[in-house]
This record gives structure tokens, sequence and C-alpha cells, in this order.
């Protein structure tokens, strides 16, 4: 899930309006997952199997990211600045409200319902997921949502190394690098135990944050490349993409992830290049509504908190009441989404909007005490 913003607003006009509809996305993914309990078979109305894939918003966040964190480097000819701010910056980004809506999922899976599939969170999993391991160790999950968190961290590690290698030898290297070695694991995982141990940490989106990376030097370069029709090839790298999904079907895309997401990051990657350089038009315009805009301000929140929510919705006020299926995906969609929203928003207002006003704790004490004065 990504939490970046680019600076300079108003020539990046509707990234966050995208990062708000790809979390509502995700909402609305789960809200379908408990209705319709048979995936990876698509055991719904055929025309709401689109909300299978809530997956590739997931994907979306990655490549979002790496944009959005390669944007100020790629101004400044690749440069990241001091290693200590920039991981220093992260933290205090993410892991607030990260760590408030971990304790809030735990205190929902331990005294009103666990996740689906899952045993209460046991201390391991305080440990794990606290520690932003959940993907390296296995425990009882509080949370669906939280396993791409831990990948994001992760990914923070290697960006400053990302930036290096293009740096000095340019985006096409780093990119067939990383995507190199990416390939190289998913080809030898299911023949060497040890490689497909790194399996768990979705090595595959390493390429997609390289794509996203690569893609913000449009930003860099957006004389010269600001006039590039790059909806039109975002749509051209997406056809064959939505043509395979389509014919192979949820059962072998679910199943193939590893490789179908190598193929949606280039889409992915040019229709944000597409977006920061304005085009196509009506859907920036779309993307930079206030609410659309408005929900992207607190999208990291709704993306890390509905997952409790819609369980409980789900499980102990719609599924007592209406038969499973469509009655109970409608009243789910009714309840929860809302309620996500509105949740969200109170939680962001708490837990994630101060931590991107002030950079710091004497700073955010200030505010503080300025309010209750």
């Amino acid at each position: 899930m990504t939490i970046e913003r680019p600076a300079t607003r108003s020539r990046l006009a509707g990234l966050d309006g995208l990062r708000g509809l790809a979390a509502l996305f995700v909402v609305l993914h789960h809200c379908w997952l408990l209705s319709f309990p048979g995936f990876p078979v698509n055991d719904a109305p055929w025309w709401t199997g689109w909300l299978l894939y809530g997956h590739f918003a997931v994907v979306v966040f990655i490549v979002l990211s790496g944009f959005s964190l390669a944007v100020s480097p790629a101004r400044s000819d690749w440069r990241l600045g001091s290693l200590p701010t920039f991981f220093n910056r992260r933290a205090w980004r993410i892991l607030p409200p990260y760590w408030a809506a971990l304790a809030f999922s735990l205190v929902i899976a331990w005294t009103v319902i666990p996740q689906p599939g899952q045993q209460a969170p046991t201390g391991q999993s305080v440990l794990f997921y606290g520690l932003l391991l959940q993907d390296v160790f296995g425990s009882p999950s509080p949370n669906g949502a939280m396993w791409s968190i831990a990948v994001e961290a992760q990914l923070y590690l290697v960006f400053p190394l990302m930036l290096l290698v293009l740096r000095k030898w340019g985006a096409a290297v780093m990119l067939g690098a990383v995507t190199l070695i990416v390939v190289a694991v998913g080809a030898l995982a299911p023949y060497v135990p040890a490689v497909d141990l790194l399996m768990r940490l979705t090595p595959q989106f390493a390429a997609l944050f390289a794509v996203g990376a690569v893609c913000a030097g449009v930003v860099r370069a957006r004389e010269r490349t600001g006039r590039l029709p790059w909806h039109w090839f975002a749509a051209a790298a997406a056809l064959p993409v939505l043509t395979l999904v389509v014919v192979a079907g949820p059962v072998w895309v679910v199943g193939h992830f590893f490789w179908v997401d190598l193929t949606v990051g280039p889409a992915a990657g040019l229709l944000l290049a597409g977006v920061a350089t304005g085009r196509p038009g009506w859907l920036v315009r779309l993307l930079d509504t206030r609410p659309v805009r408005r929900l992207g301000s607190f999208s990291y929140s709704l993306y890390l908190i509905h997952a409790p929510l819609v369980v409980m919705i789900n499980r102990l006020v719609v599924a007592p009441r209406v038969p499973p299926g469509m009655p109970a995906f409608l009243l789910t969609l009714a309840l929860a989404v809302p309620a996500s929203v509105v949740a969200a928003w109170l939680f962001a207002s708490v837990f994630e909007l101060p931590f991107q006003r002030h950079r710091g704790w004497r700073s955010l004490r200030e505010a503080v005490r300025a309010r209750f004065r």
C-alpha cells in the first residue's frame, strides 16, 4: 500500500485520487470475498467477477510507491540525500498509523472476531506484525490487508541501491537487473527449495517498484516527454494483460500471480506517467475532483483498518440476516463501505494526518499543545 505523496502536487494532479480509488477497490474486493467465498473460483454473477482481482490494486500501490518516492530524486539527478533522513522519514510516515491499526486489529480479533480462516492472534503475531516481519515468519493474522505493508517496508531498504544504479548506469540497467533477478527467482523457485522460500517475500514487487521509479523520470524530463501519449502506451500494455485474465480465468491467474503481476506493472507505470503529464485529461480531472482527492488523503488509513470492520459487519450483522451470495454482498457493501470510509477518516485525523503535517515529535507536541490551550 503506497503512502508517499510527491512534491508539487499541482503538477502531479490525480495521484492522490488514484490512491483513494485503489484503496476503495480493495475494500470492495474484501466485501466480495466474504459474500462469495469460493475464491479463487468465481461463483458470483459474471458481471461482478472483476472484484475478484483486488490483488491488482496492491500492484498499482507498489508501482505508485516507487513512482512517488522517486519523483523528488529524479529532479535532483537521482540523488536521494541523507540515508538516515530518508529512513527516519519513512518510519515516521508509516509506523505510527500502522502500529495503531495493528493494535485496533488485535483488539477486534481477540475480543470480537478473528480474520476468516485464522485463529486468534498469538504473541508471535504481535511480535512479527509489530516488526513488519509477517511475510517472513508465519503466525495468525489479525488483519488480512497488512501483508503488503511489510513488503513495501522491505522495498524501502533497497530503494537507495536502485537509485544508485539508476544514476550511475541508467534506467535500463537498473530495471533490467532487478527484473532479471526477480525472473530468475521465479524460474528457480519450483526446483530449488531455498529459492522457493523467497517467494514468501513477493519478490515480483521489487520489479514493480523499480518500474514505478523509472517512470518517475517522465516528471524529470517533462519538457521532452510531456507530449507523448503515455495513456495510449498504457492501454496498449494493458490489452494483452486483460486478454490473458479473461481467457485464462481466475483460478489460473491467482495461481500465477507472480508472472501476471510482472505484466501488469508496465501498464500501471505507463498509466502513472500519463497521469503525471496530465493525460488523459478527463481521467486526471476525475481523479482530482475533491471527493476522490479527499479519499486519497487518508487512503493509507482506509487500507489499514477496513479488513476487521468488513469482517465484523459481514459475519455478525449481515450473515445472520440475509442469505449468502448477492443479498449478502449488497448489504455488506451498503454497510461496510461507508463505515470503513468514515472510520478511516476519523482514524487518519488522529494517527495519520498529524504525522504528515509534522516532521518530528517536537513539532507534533507543539501543535497538540497549541490545539488544547
